[in-house]
């Protein structure tokens, strides 16, 4: 059985934390910032995760994460 492929743009996207969740940042964060309230940018630096529903695929295409 040959060796499974990373997809190379998710896996720059995403990380596991400790106990095996997938950690991700948020969006909107990279332009058209002056419209965006300081509160709103703050919170966007935070990291979050990846909802339940998407990581079975998130898993698929990072099979060594």
């Amino acid at each position: 059985m040959p060796k499974m492929k990373t997809n190379r743009g998710a896996a720059k996207r995403f990380k596991a934390t400790g106990t095996g969740k997938i950690k991700r940042s948020k969006a909107y964060t990279s332009h058209i910032l002056t419209k965006k309230s300081t509160k709103r940018k703050r919170g966007l630096r935070q990291g979050d995760l990846v909802d339940e529903s998407n990581v079975k695929s998130i898993r698929k295409i990072l099979p060594y994460l």
